[in-house]
């Protein structure tokens, strides 16, 4: 095994000896509900855009995605109950149920105005295909009766 010059600092104790250690790897972060719930009300109370929201998450070394994360543990309640918020009330779970649907039914519509207008194309492709096919039916009929009286 090839060791690098970083595996050997890291193996190496703080009197310079080198231990039969291998280096562990790094821990993930744990934070509490109480942290959570501290952040997101600092970075809800700034200014939605503003650079201090950046600012904040890089000072806490954070992403954008734990702030995500924890709202939505927020709106569900996981979050509030040790924040010392009550648990949702019955009103809050209706009102969750209805944008829940409500966004179903938006996406439900931006399908169909995709769908209506891809129709709506092959609508105009149709009639114009039928609008080709009349006037060819109308050349031939003229040709066929210039051609009958040619005969008499």
């Amino acid at each position: 095994m090839t060791m690098t010059l970083a595996d050997q600092t890291a193996m190496t104790g703080q009197d310079g000896r080198v231990t039969s250690q291998q280096p562990g790897r790094p821990k993930r972060r744990t934070f509490t509900k109480a942290y959570k719930a501290r952040i997101l009300a600092a970075f809800d109370a700034l200014p939605e855009g503003s650079p201090e929201r950046g600012a904040l998450l890089r000072r806490e070394r954070l992403y954008h995605s734990h702030i995500e994360h924890w709202r939505k543990q927020a709106e569900g309640g996981t979050l509030a109950a040790s924040t010392g918020k009550p648990a949702r009330s019955a009103e809050s779970e209706e009102m969750a149920r209805l944008r829940a649907e409500n966004k179903k039914l938006k996406a439900d519509a931006a399908k169909l105005e995709a769908r209506n207008e891809r129709l709506a194309g092959e609508l105009g492709k149709t009639r114009t295909a039928l609008d080709i096919a009349g006037k060819a039916f109308a050349l031939l009929q003229d040709i066929s009766s210039s051609a009958d009286s040619d005969k008499s």
